[in-house]
């Protein structure tokens, strides 16, 4: 039985981001956001053909419910790709439509896909023929100078009667030539009108908006328009946003203390260790955990200098951590600090 697009709370999301949302940041920003939908980083159909799986799939399954990202064009590897994702565990499959990286642009999927819809429409029906799972779109409000409405209505229409219920939609069109992948993330305009119209129009299908979402009000006004929100560079340089958000949405659950945080990844970080997996590989994702308080800056040089050391143990997270200052009782003075 297929799942249902309704089991899955979609109000709040993290997005999918290349060397960012690793299991690793995916543990920690469970740990914060008990309720929200996190997504991988993009894994392509051809690697999971050809390549680790359990490298490039595995996950904790604290981390669900997870969303797999496939980046690709053609359906039969996409097809392959998402039956194997059902098969890990995984709670949704999305496509990738909206990176506009030279890299991905060269293998003719991501964001250049939004000129091509009934070639999208195809890979979603194969997905869809493959897995009893969702499976989504993540897509632009246009590409280059086809940013007229009509360009994204039609696509969204084309790809919707293929099956497709949920789109993912970064507010700003991306250009192919021209921008490097950070600059397509913040030269474009934000124009979020765009989504809300589409929801307007096709309340039928669940709109999730991307793009610039940092506060609880601006997350709350998009909830009034569409259906749910996700947020990236936000939730990961000031992850404990998520924390404010999973309460401010869902009541009680995620801890109310930075440092209930950094012990549970500090015996995170201990198990991972016996797997041979560095602190580093860990820690990185952590730095921002405590911006906004006095000794944050100690806490990122503390973990920063000290979690590339040869040997570094989970230990460090907490010595790190005494560094800040916080209403609640902090632990004693660290030579770190």
């Amino acid at each position: 039985m297929r799942t249902s697009r309704k089991s899955l709370d979609r109000r709040l999301c993290v997005a999918p981001m290349m060397d960012r949302t690793d299991r690793h940041c995916r543990y920690f920003h469970r740990l914060l956001a008990p309720h929200a939908l996190l997504y991988t980083e993009m894994v392509t159909a051809a690697a999971i053909r050809y390549g680790d799986r359990e490298r490039l799939l595995a996950f904790d399954p604290a981390e669900r419910p997870l969303a797999l990202q496939l980046g690709g064009g053609e359906p039969r590897d996409l097809a392959f790709a998402a039956r194997i994702g059902e098969d890990f565990g995984y709670d949704e499959i999305n496509l990738n439509c909206g990176c506009p990286s030279p890299r991905v642009r060269k293998g003719a999927f991501g964001a250049c896909l939004m000129a091509e819809p009934a070639r999208v429409a195809d890979c979603v029906a194969a997905m869809r023929a493959a897995t009893s799972l969702p499976v989504t779109v993540k897509c632009r409000i246009g590409i280059d100078h086809r940013d007229d409405y009509g360009f994204f209505a039609e696509f969204v229409d084309a790809v919707a009667a293929a099956g497709c219920e949920v789109f993912v939609v970064h507010a700003r069109k991306a250009w192919l030539t021209g921008l490097s992948p950070r600059e397509n993330r913040e030269v474009p305009p934000l124009r979020h009108e765009v989504p809300r119209r589409l929801k307007r129009q096709r309340p039928d299908l669940v709109i999730v908006a991307n793009g610039g979402i940092r506060t609880v009000a601006e997350v709350r006004d998009h909830l009034r328009a569409v259906d749910g929100v996700m947020l990236g560079r936000e939730a990961y340089g000031n992850p404990w946003r998520l924390a404010e958000l999973d309460r401010a949405l869902f009541g009680a659950g995620p801890p109310t203390d930075r440092r209930e945080v950094v012990e549970a990844m500090a015996a995170y970080a201990a198990r991972a260790a016996d797997r041979g997996v560095p602190l580093k590989a860990i820690g990185r994702h952590m730095l921002g955990l405590f911006n906004g308080l006095p000794g944050a800056r100690a806490w990122r040089r503390s973990l920063g200098e000290g979690m590339v050391r040869a040997g570094a143990r989970p230990d460090l997270l907490r010595e790190a951590a005494a560094c800040v200052r916080e209403d609640t009782p902090a632990p004693a003075a660290s030579t770190l600090c």
